[in-house]
């Protein structure tokens, strides 16, 4: 009787002080705006299938993944154990044997299981204290991260310790075993006077170790224990190339962005308070690798550190901001907006959306942006190029090929060939352009451009923070792109894919958009281009970000290359975990003044395997390694080229069948 009451005040104790903990944490959440994160429950609990209960992100790094898959099913599945021994300070002669039949098998789960916690854990603090992840090795380790990491560990051990020990006595005196293997055996250490006062040891060991252990974690950096599986629930439906929408339709708005936690979402303060402190994101990043000021991780814990000082109501913190007093400018702009740190979070927080909104509030209400923008930001206005080149000149780089444009043919074509701004200005580029033209008059493809009509795809403006004129380029190509009632575009830039597929419909803009190396692919295996001579190069390729991570094509432009007859052979860093170039979010335009480049780190993977040609699929990534081979001194024995150009290399005869319309589902 004594024991039940002393535990119900603890236990009421420690659930009360649990909740006010838990209030303080939704007390936090409500600084932030407002985001419909409740719709389509199937996918949201798939993704909780498949990335919080499946640790798909963890798996992707084998030997930890493993661990913590152990640790986590492991901790789960013995809730049904923590359960039992909380009713057992209730009513002290309970057991699940009431479940019958189903006790046994539970019991062995729970023995089974409750090891593989304990050799998890020991290999986990092996590996923290003496193999650290390299990730941590440098500027991200920190003593508090050791620190926590090491307790939450050894709690967890005494947890499963303390229960073994608890099941063994009462087997002493009760003589219960079904299913208790391992118990069974350590009873054998108890047998004689003491088992029962061995076991009111161990029972409240576990029982102080569970409460403490549960009223920790809201302090902790594991409070991701709670919060994981709700922000992969929260985490967004949207495409992953969608960009959120600004309004500027209510004129009463002064400020667009975000320069504090106020003005980010409630799931984006959410991603803060859910940060495991692992690395992972940081480890990714081409900026951090090449030594610049970001790091993903230091933006999520800001935004942690600064949400936990704002809702405190601190007079004297009533100067700070999360612009500034926690982020830099400088931090700021070094984002390439690759993705590579979403792709690798294990618990499904949202970087680069954050980013984005401060760099926003950055341009659209401070008008602070690196210089070197401001002629991108001008040519995009009054000529719709970054360049700034003349409008008029944008057909040039097609005279002399059989070619028309959607004016010409009134848009009864097939397919628009959205030719962007680097196809039409850019010298190197338009080669590929030209060899695209090739390909596609070989198919006998049904397509035209629109040449004069063509405009900036607003891409370079948006991910710059310039949602302003990016939009204002959007409603000028959708109004174009309405009136010759396009519905099939082929693009041979990644950004312009990625904006014309993922954020055109937000403005009504809904086409079928393909990138050009799914749609060779597509007339390779149809039968309408023929493969003549095999090249039989060493070519690597590089993963653009926008057409890899944004859009999940990774084998189209690997089979091409393949069917050209060239040896394939791939960079450490490829597909979903490829580096990026450093053009991305309009870092082409800008100028790599810390740190080692980007594209030089990148094109030293690249030259690492002796390849006669580094394929591409972007513009962009084209630019950046050329750049690269030159700072190398290697542009005379190495060449960049896009897939179509090496595909027209290949290309023998034509095929006489006259290529159907595309199905509007196409390539689904």
């Amino acid at each position: 009787m004594l024991r039940a009451l002393i535990f119900s005040f603890l236990f009421l104790v420690a659930f009360v002080f649990f909740c006010c903990s838990c209030f303080r944490i939704f007390r936090k959440l409500a600084i932030g705006k407002n985001d419909n994160r409740f719709n389509n429950m199937p996918r949201r609990l798939k993704a909780v299938l498949k990335v919080a209960l499946g640790q798909s992100k963890l798996l992707r790094e084998p030997l930890a993944g493993l661990m913590h898959f152990f640790i986590f099913w492991g901790f789960t599945i013995l809730l049904s154990a923590v359960l039992e021994a909380i009713i057992q300070g209730f009513s002290p002669q309970f057991t699940f044997e009431v479940l019958g039949p189903f006790f046994a098998p539970l019991a062995a789960l729970q023995e089974s299981i409750g090891f593989l916690v304990i050799i998890s854990c020991l290999l986990a603090l092996t590996r923290w204290h003496f193999f650290p992840p390299k990730r941590f090795f440098g500027r991200e380790i920190t003593g508090h991260v050791r620190l926590d990491a090491s307790l939450i560990l050894i709690l967890i051990l005494t947890i499963m310790i303390s229960m073994f020990g608890t099941n063994a006595t009462r087997i002493v005196f009760a003589g219960h075993t079904k299913g208790r293997f391992i118990s069974e055996q350590l009873a054998r250490l108890f047998q004689g006077n003491g088992a029962r006062e061995w076991h009111e040891f161990f029972w409240w060991t576990h029982i102080a170790v569970i409460l403490s252990f549960l009223n920790y974690l809201p302090f902790s950096k594991h409070l991701h224990i709670l919060t994981s599986i709700p922000n992969v629930f929260f985490s967004s439906l949207r495409p992953k190339g969608e960009l959120a929408k600004l309004s500027f339709e209510d004129d009463s708005i002064e400020k667009f962005g975000a320069n504090d936690v106020q003005d980010l979402t409630w799931k984006q303060l959410l991603d803060g308070i859910t940060c495991t402190d692992c690395g992972r994101c940081t480890a990714a990043c081409p900026a951090s690798i090449t030594g610049k000021p970001l790091s993903p991780r230091k933006i999520i814990m800001n935004i942690r550190e600064r949400t936990s000082e704002f809702s405190k109501n601190d007079s004297n913190t009533a100067h700070h901001r999360l612009l500034d007093s926690y982020i830099s400018d400088q931090e700021i702009w070094d984002c390439t907006t690759c993705r590579a740190c979403m792709e690798e979070c294990p618990v499904m927080i949202e970087h680069v959306p954050s980013i984005m909104e401060m760099r926003r509030y950055l341009v659209l209400t401070e008008s602070r942006f690196p210089q070197e923008l401001t002629s991108a930001f001008k040519g995009m206005e009054t000529s719709y190029n970054p360049w700034g080149f003349n409008p008029d000149s944008r057909e040039d780089w097609a005279q002399g090929l059989e070619l028309k444009t959607m004016a010409q043919v009134n848009g009864n074509v097939d397919i628009l060939y959205w030719v962007g701004c680097a196809g039409a200005f850019d010298q190197r580029y338009q080669k590929v352009a030209r060899a695209m033209v090739k390909l596609l008059n070989a198919a006998q493809v049904s397509f035209a451009i629109l040449g004069r009509e063509e405009k900036c795809n607003g891409d370079h403006a948006r991910r710059s923070g310039n949602e302003y004129l990016a939009q204002m380029l959007v409603a000028d190509n959708i109004e174009t792109l309405t009136r010759y009632r396009v519905r099939n575009i082929v693009t041979t830039c990644p950004h312009c894919f990625n904006a014309l597929k993922n954020d055109y419909p937000q403005f009504g803009g809904s086409y079928n958009v393909v990138h050009h190396s799914e749609f060779l692919a597509f007339l390779i295996r149809t039968g309408r281009l023929k493969i003549g001579k095999s090249l039989g190069e060493k070519i690597t390729f590089h993963d653009s970000c926008y057409i890899g991570r944004y859009n999940e094509i990774y084998d189209a432009p690997r089979a091409l290359i393949s069917r050209s007859g060239s040896s394939l052979v791939e960079m450490d860093r490829s597909r979903s975990r490829g580096l990026c170039c450093g053009a991305g979010g309009s870092r082409i335009f800008m100028e790599e003044k810390i740190g080692k480049r980007i594209n030089v780190e990148r094109t030293e993977e690249a030259l690492s395997l002796n390849p006669a040609v580094i394929a591409t699929e972007c513009p962009f990534c084209m630019t950046m390694i050329s750049d690269g081979l030159k700072a190398k001194d290697a542009e005379e024995s190495v060449s960049v080229r896009d897939v179509a150009e090496i595909l027209a290399d290949t290309l023998e005869s034509t095929n006489s069948a006259t290529l159907p319309r595309i199905p509007e589902d196409y390539p689904d």
